[in-house]
């Protein structure tokens, strides 16, 4: 193991990892069967889905289409807002999904989007 280990003052509160490590430079999106799909009316931006994510594949902020990727967290202005999936890490596990109260996010099979 190469480094310091972090002691528990410099550990994100809640345990959520907030930025991706080592496993940024290992792309696992594109072995998912799943994707997640967000219905915007009748999202509430609770962020349920981004606390959630095993992958924090869920991103804050202000996009034209998040069902097509989003690559990071927007500006401050708009923290808060759901800002899509960072599509290239989503596993399609479905979690967001299943967790979401008000079925703001569905799971379609990846055939659909396949060229």
């Amino acid at each position: 193991m190469t480094g310091k280990l972090k002691n528990w003052k410099e550990i994100p509160i809640g345990g959520k990892i907030i930025e991706a490590g080592n496993s940024k430079e290992y792309k696992t999106g594109d072995w998912r069967t799943f994707r997640p799909i967000h219905i915007p009316e009748l999202c509430t931006n609770c962020m349920i889905c981004w606390m959630i994510c095993p992958d924090s594949c869920v991103k804050v902020g202000k996009v034209d289409d998040p069902n097509k990727g989003h690559k990071g967290v927007s500006d401050k202005e708009n923290l808060g807002n759901f800002g899509g999936f960072d599509l290239d890490y989503c596993k399609g596990c479905g979690v967001c999904a299943e967790e979401c109260p008000f079925k703001a996010i569905e799971m379609k099979e990846e055939k659909e989007f396949k060229d």
